[in-house]
């Protein structure tokens, strides 16, 4: 019990400081950020500037998937292409500097710099896949309450970075901790010999496997960052952890829930697909570094 109080407070200190700061930097810029203008940027050029343009949106929006939602619906409502608010989708829960920035303090630069470029790859071929094969007549009619853009009309000074920070961390920061204690726990309680033998190893079907039980568990990346640190320890393969973890942080029974309600079934369908097969080779890519 000592060793894992031990293991949970040094995992705790060391993810709150990096959480704090990082957080606090990007809350800084947002007063910067021309959110309405990267929006109508990306309705109106080049495909792939547009693709790319998602991919840097959903950067500087650091929400979990089903917050992402509500953006979602905001951009069809404004006739931003289909493709390109599919894109948003699958990269917005999975690609922020806060998670890229444990994840680097944590596995290493090496392993952020790979998911980075694998999950934006990912996610621009798969809107653009899922354009080709006409899943836009999926869509329903959508609406949305209530919904803005960060205010971005006055600079945002050092006391409101850190008010949004602390208020970001009353939403977030308990699924930091309760990585922190998951992982150690695992740490301290199961045994090496355990994971070795059931989840280690280079078994391909291990990938596939952590990719279909990550859906259901709905666990925020900056949870699942401190636990894959302790499997990776324990001996679990990289390529099933990041399988895991681009799994758990794509897709959740809440937001298919709410997907639903602005996506007829085979988009819903299409959608969980394409989060098990972005994980899944993923994984199997991960076993190359």
């Amino acid at each position: 019990m000592q060793d894992v109080m031990k293991s949970f407070l040094s995992i705790a200190v060391e993810l709150t400081a990096l959480f704090i700061g990082v957080s606090f930097v990007i809350h800084l810029l947002q007063g910067f950020i021309p959110y309405k203008r990267m929006e109508e940027l990306m309705d109106k050029s080049h495909p792939m500037v547009s693709a790319l343009l998602a991919v840097g949106f959903a950067f500087v929006t650091p929400f979990c998937s089903c917050s992402t939602i509500p953006i979602v619906v905001n951009l069809l409502r404004n006739h931003v292409r289909f493709p390109v608010v599919m894109i948003f989708l699958f990269a917005s829960p999975v690609l922020d500097l806060t998670i890229l920035t444990l994840m680097t303090a944590l596995l290493g630069w090496k392993v952020s710099l790979t998911y980075t470029l694998v999950t934006t790859a990912f996610s621009i071929m798969i809107g653009f896949s899922l354009h080709a094969f006409g899943f836009e007549n999926q869509l329903k009619n959508v609406t949305v309450e209530n919904f803005s853009y960060p205010h971005t009309g006055n600079r945002m000074n050092v006391t409101t970075a850190i008010k949004e920070t602390f208020s970001l961390m009353k939403t977030v920061y308990p699924f930091l901790l309760i990585g922190a204690a998951i992982g150690a726990i695992i740490h301290g309680s199961i045994p090496s010999e355990w994971i070795v033998t059931y989840l280690g190893g280079d078994h391909w079907w291990l990938v596939p496997i952590a990719a279909i039980v990550g859906i259901p568990l709905y666990i925020r990346l900056t949870t699942m960052i401190p636990i894959s640190q302790i499997l990776i320890t324990k001996g679990m393969a990289l390529g099933s952890v990041m399988a895991l973890m681009i799994a758990s942080a794509g897709a959740s029974l809440p937001e298919l829930s709410m997907l639903h309600s602005i996506f007829k079934r085979k988009l819903v369908i299409a959608f969980v697909s394409s989060v098990l097969l972005m994980s899944t080779l993923s994984g199997f890519l991960f076993y190359f570094i």
